[in-house]
């Protein structure tokens, strides 16, 4: 794995970030530290700033983080094949993630996705969100925790036959932003700037961790990647 180094842009003390990461951005300052740190992160789209699984998988051009091929399964429980996590600077709890993503593989392949991570423990303990163009399939498209067993489905909209809107079917660039509140464990996943999250839900497995970005098994890239989040 390469060595990482992450740039923190902004450091500013604020105890309202949980009660308002889902409903606004925290606030640019603050008075005394009498609450949790709001970090706010940009890991730069270079090898020092990210740490993929398997290094050769990955590219760092043009300003995006690039995942050139599917990974492989990994021993153990069921889970995302390939990712690279923002290792440096301090874990995170509540977090605000902002990005642009997009799937490089054909269209014609209906499983098609990348993934956000957030509270990443290790490799068999984090969050994920899957956005792929089926959502007719347990693990397509939905919201999902890995903890030390193969990867289990929390979100709101799966019905046991259908989930969500597909969040992507076309190879172009999407907004997405996720937003974790540690305190109430609510999970919101906005695309393309839409004021209703096309995904939520619940779940306070993970207190805490890092970021990162993904794919189950297929490959595609981000650019813009930014994170604010209080420390943990």
């Amino acid at each position: 794995m390469h060595p990482t180094r992450s740039r923190i842009v902004g450091v500013v003390a604020g105890a309202g970030l949980a009660a308002t990461m889902l409903t606004g951005p925290p606030p640019a300052t603050a008075g005394h530290d009498h609450g949790p740190r709001v970090v706010r992160v940009h890991a730069a789209p270079t090898p020092r700033h990210w740490d993929p699984l398997i290094d050769a998988k990955w590219a760092f051009e043009r300003g995006q983080v690039v995942l050139t091929e599917p990974g492989e399964a990994p021993p153990g429980p069921r889970r995302p094949f390939e990712y690279a996590i923002v290792t440096k600077g301090p874990e995170l709890s509540s977090v605000r993630i902002s990005a642009q993503v997009r799937i490089d593989e054909p269209v014609e392949v209906d499983n098609r996705d990348v993934i956000i991570v957030w509270n990443y423990r290790s490799p068999t303990r984090f969050y994920y969100a899957h956005l792929s163009q089926d959502n007719t399939i347990y693990p397509h498209n939905g919201i999902f925790v890995v903890d030390d067993a193969d990867r289990r489905r929390i979100d709101d909209q799966w019905d046991g036959a259908v989930g969500a809107p597909p969040a992507i079917d076309d190879t172009d660039w999407h907004d997405v932003r996720l937003d974790y509140d540690a305190r109430t464990g609510a999970i919101a996943v906005h695309v393309d700037g839409a004021d209703e999250p096309l995904m939520t839900a619940t779940d306070t497995t993970f207190s805490g961790g890092r970021v990162g970005f993904g794919s189950f098994d297929n490959h595609g890239r981000t650019r813009h990647f930014s994170v604010v989040g209080t420390a943990r």
